[in-house]
């Protein structure tokens, strides 16, 4: 008896083969694309307007072909490849797109990866360059100024364009945006595992003392030198963006390239206050302040000089032969120029980010602080840094090794009160920094801003500390209000009241006020500074 056909299982069995055989044909044209170290299988990806592409590459791809972008060539000649970071100065300020390398950060993150089974470093962000975007000249930017097509050269596998192949050809660079430490770790694994030990570092990447060695990760972790080896092998997620996409001028691209390197650290790892002071591409304040700092005689390094400004640092140490920091100074830019540039604010709802200002604001922005500095750097006190005095011995307390004169010029919370009470003054109450600073003469010559640890100093309780002896920056508001006082800009008797409490509530310990003499008094009693003529 014949078996009745099935010609449905035929055709089923006809589908699976057929699509076997697709599969098959795919992986073999994977495999011959995939082959090539120059191209990479990725998946385009969009968010905010900017196209990515996301795949992965080995550990030792990744330390050969990627680089810090501090090595970016338009940072070239202002490159020190000693630390590889960039030299800040007038040029480079506007360029810094990365902070500083820790490289005593290397050997720890190498050992990480090498000892440690279930080691794992979150992905990557870089940025595609090629020859032609430092190329003014080259035919990829167009009449206007803008490029005409993107540093990615992308290959769509899909209809839709979704996934598909990334040339990473010799003349394509890249640059890491976000995870130089990350590259700077997988580097000292890949010198670890080729020439049998690694060289530790000091921040500045001068050389310690000590090596490590595979010897060593033997010893203590029982690490074997075939599990090394095949570390190499291993893949780490990475993502590229285009250093110029079309119809960006170069400006425009570099601006979204810093932009997007200071929002993914905004939402992730902290930088300190000053570093995101270089680098915040958005707020006009900041830019205005860097600006400042690397082009004012007062801020700005001077060959024979030590360094004015601490870029890192929010706070000055009493042996700093620095005079302010790039924190203050954005502060002092924000309470000053905020007075009358109330857009360059973010708005009061926690989280938001300010927009950039148009540039012409910018400008007026930067020449009226320039003209503030001009003033500031024009005071005695200030000018004694030219010709005999350093800024130690003018911010040290009287009590303090060596003795100081303290002076609140000289401390960045006396330098952001100082500041804030001139931008009343100039943009809510129409005083202009001529008469401000020809009042301030007398004041600062009789010694009005120094010995702020003395009881005569109207600054005694507000700016300092009596009690545990330091500095008090709760009290910068306060001093600010004292100095719009002296200086004519408070009219209003309940207003002069309000003061006269707040200066005897900040003068009294216990139920005793200092006075001005020095002698304990009813806190009713302690008066008003003398406004100045």
């Amino acid at each position: 008896m014949n078996k009745p056909n099935n010609p449905g299982g035929d055709l089923a069995s006809q589908i699976l083969e057929r699509e076997n055989q697709e599969r098959q044909a795919i992986a073999l044209l994977l495999d011959r694309y995939l082959s090539r170290s120059d191209q990479i299988l990725v998946q385009k990806s969009e968010m905010g307007g900017s196209e990515a592409y996301i795949g992965s590459v080995t550990l030792e791809w990744f330390a050969s072909r990627v680089r810090f972008a501090s090595r970016l060539p338009l940072f070239r000649p202002k490159f020190n490849p000693d630390t590889q970071n960039i030299e800040i100065d007038a040029e480079t300020i506007e360029e810094i797109q990365q902070r500083p390398l820790d490289w005593s950060r290397q050997a720890a993150l190498a050992q990480y990866l090498a000892a440690r089974k279930h080691h794992k470093f979150p992905p990557v962000l870089v940025v595609m360059n090629q020859p032609w975007v430092d190329n003014p000249q080259a035919a990829e930017w167009g009449k206007d100024g803008r490029a005409i097509k993107s540093t990615a050269d992308y290959s769509p596998l899909d209809k839709d364009g979704k996934a598909g192949l990334l040339n990473l050809s010799d003349n394509v660079t890249i640059f890491a945006l976000d995870g130089q430490h990350r590259l700077m770790g997988v580097q000292g694994l890949m010198e670890l595992i080729q020439t049998g030990k690694l060289q530790r570092y000091k921040k500045d990447k001068k050389p310690s003392v000590n090596y490590i060695t595979v010897d060593d990760l033997q010893q203590e972790y029982q690490v074997e030198p075939a599990y090394l080896q095949n570390l190499a092998k291993e893949k780490i997620g990475i993502e590229f963006i285009s250093a110029v996409v079309p119809g960006e001028t170069r400006d425009e691209a570099r601006r979204r390239i810093r932009s997007i390197f200071v929002h993914v650290n905004l939402m992730a790892a902290p930088l300190t206050k000053g570093q995101l002071a270089q680098l915040d591409e958005n707020d006009g304040f900041s830019i205005v302040a860097r600006k400042v700092a690397v082009t004012h005689r007062l801020l700005k390094d001077i060959e024979g000089r030590n360094p004015r400004v601490n870029w890192d640092s929010a706070t000055v140490a009493a042996k700093a032969t620095v005079l302010t920091t790039l924190q203050a100074l954005k502060e002092m830019s924000e309470r000053y120029l905020g007075q009358k540039y109330f857009r360059w604010k973010p708005a009061i709802k926690k989280g938001l980010i300010p927009l950039r200002p148009e540039d012409e604001e910018l400008e007026a922005g930067f020449a009226e602080f320039t003209q503030l500095f001009d003033y500031i750097a024009d005071l005695p006190t200030l000018r004694r840094l030219e010709y005999s005095a350093e800024t130690p011995e003018m911010r040290r307390f009287s009590f303090e090794k060596g003795g100081g004169e303290g002076n609140i010029l000289f401390r960045p919370v006396g330098q952001v009160a100082f500041a804030q009470a001139l931008g009343i003054l100039v943009y809510r109450k129409g005083f202009s920094l001529k008469s401000i600073f020809e009042k301030l003469q007398k004041f600062e010559a009789d010694g009005g801003f120094a010995n702020m640890d003395k009881p005569e100093s109207i600054f005694y309780g507000v700016l300092y500390d009596p009690n545990k002896k330091r500095v008090l920056v709760a009290g910068r508001d306060l001093a600010a209000k004292l100095i719009v006082y002296i200086l004519g800009g408070i009219d209003d008797d309940l207003a002069r009241a309000e003061l006269r409490r707040e200066l005897a509530e900040a003068r009294t310990i216990e139920d005793k006020a200092v006075g001005f003499n020095g002698k304990f008094v009813a806190p009713k009693q302690v008066g008003l500074p003398p406004v100045l003529q």
